[in-house]
């Protein structure tokens, strides 16, 4: 399913030699890994906003209007969902991504990306014992809140693999992010008929919390990242471990570094903010992609069969365990491969899935690198919310309409990556300005930069 993050790409300079190694691949592991926690997350809302108990204590009037109490016909399925404060449980998550993520790249830029996945693993960690222990409505919504703010910055991440493995690295996430909702659909299902079923549910997202956390204890940051903060010795030692070298190897990469990392700061202290500086024409393309990619994916309504699968199960006829049953089958179509509906995920898991990650995590120069993967998370947290606050109230009223709604923004979406994507794939990241420069419309925003620009203006683009 998908997510509401970005990866940060970080990969070697080019013109070094680079190979996959057992830190390159454990560190890869440990940052896709927080898909574990967003996915967990997505499916565990839906199938706890099914449970009787939680219904009864949280959200009696869903309960009545389930029941058809007081009623003389039985109750419109379609509507039986339809609260604001129903969908607030489930959207208030992503308001909070949202803000989170639009400090995250400052955070990284301060801590480091490694310091950040740990602050935001905590912040999830509090988040779900919250939710698990929540005696009324503002307590789930503080747990959520807090759930958001994990969520939100454990996406600025990084992924440390070469070019021509860089996709398939990045790809990782998505695929734990598939885990997570499986598991947390066969979660739902054990503890559906239990009465405290649903704190458990909640509660056990302290697992992959806790699993992503201890992770990133046994990884160094990133060489670029540790030598932007000045740390050159362990940026030396992480350089080791991830080229595999010996220490005459590296001495020449690091030095590299080094050196475009203080042309790069040059730059930026002669030049505006990097908010203003993505606003300039030659970035036009970028800055496009950061607000399409993520809306786009949103706009699939892959997080809303995700998030409200059992709902849609008992919506066309299913008893309670059959829709649990069923999201849990849902959930799996996008680990591996009900008929449309699956065939639907499947399509997402294979390719708006995992590269809706992968896009605007490389395409940035350097200095508005973290300001553009900020804006990304930022729009695919705000569409989810917006999507997900109105989605049940959407199906009481148009029904099946609904899914073609969904189906019109498919077909706009397919047409802008026929038109304006440029293919990326095993491009280095500081050649990837050529990609725009050739493409039949970007070109016009941003040809002839890589051939004009200064040697400090080349240094900002690894």
């Amino acid at each position: 399913m998908a997510g509401g993050g970005v990866l940060a790409v970080d990969g070697p300079v080019s013109g070094f030699h680079s190979r996959i190694t057992t830190s390159v691949v454990i560190t890869c592991i440990v940052a896709a890994s927080s898909g574990l926690i967003f996915g967990y997350d997505i499916g565990i809302s839906g199938g706890v906003t099914t449970m009787l108990p939680f219904l009864r204590k949280f959200f009696p009037s869903v309960l009545r209007n389930k029941e058809g109490e007081g009623k003389a016909t039985k109750p419109n399925i379609y509507c039986v969902y339809d609260s604001q404060a129903l969908t607030a449980f489930t959207s208030s998550l992503y308001i909070a991504g949202l803000a989170a993520s639009l400090v995250a790249s400052r955070l990284t830029a301060t801590l480091g990306r490694r310091n950040t996945i740990l602050l935001g693993g905590c912040t999830f960690l509090v988040g779900a014992a919250i939710n698990g222990g929540a005696a009324n409505i503002a307590m789930l919504i503080l747990g959520r809140i807090l759930l958001g703010f994990g969520v939100g910055f454990t996406n600025q991440e990084f992924i440390v693999a070469p070019p021509k493995w860089r996709g398939a690295f990045n790809t990782g996430f998505q695929f734990f992010i598939g885990i997570g909702v499986v598991a947390s659909n066969c979660i739902n299902y054990g503890t559906a008929h239990r009465s405290w079923g649903w704190r458990l549910s909640l509660g056990l997202a302290m697992v992959p919390a806790a699993i992503m956390t201890v992770g990133a204890l046994m990884i160094s940051d990133t060489p670029n990242s540790l030598v932007e903060r000045g740390k050159l010795t362990q940026a030396k030692l992480s350089l080791l471990k991830a080229r595999g070298g010996k220490e005459s190897e590296v001495e020449a990469e690091l030095a590299e570094l080094v050196k475009r990392n203080e042309m790069a700061k040059a730059v930026a202290g002669q030049e505006e903010s990097p908010f203003l500086s993505i606003l300039e024409r030659q970035y036009r393309p970028q800055l496009v992609m950061a607000i399409g990619i993520p809306f786009f994916q949103q706009v699939t309504g892959i997080n809303i069969i995700a998030f409200y699968a059992p709902i849609l199960f008992q919506s066309v006829g299913l008893g309670n365990d059959s829709a649990l049953i069923a999201a849990i089958i849902l959930g799996l179509v996008n680990l591996v491969i009900l008929v449309l509906i699956c065939t639907y995920a499947a399509g997402f898991g294979w390719s708006w899935g995992p590269l809706s990650w992968l896009i605007p995590s490389e395409i940035f120069p350097m200095k508005i690198r973290a300001t553009g993967q900020s804006i990304s998370v930022a729009v695919n947290f705000g569409t989810t919310f917006v999507l997900s606050q109105t989605f049940l109230t959407m199906l009481c009223h148009f029904k099946y309409g609904t899914f073609l709604f969904y189906a019109g923004w498919i077909a706009a979406m397919t047409v802008f990556v026929v038109l304006f994507l440029p293919e990326t794939k095993g491009i280095p990241l500081d050649s990837m300005a050529t990609v725009w420069e050739r493409h039949w419309y970007w070109g016009r925003f941003v040809k002839g930069q890589g051939q004009l620009r200064s040697p400090s203006q080349q240094g900002n683009s690894h």
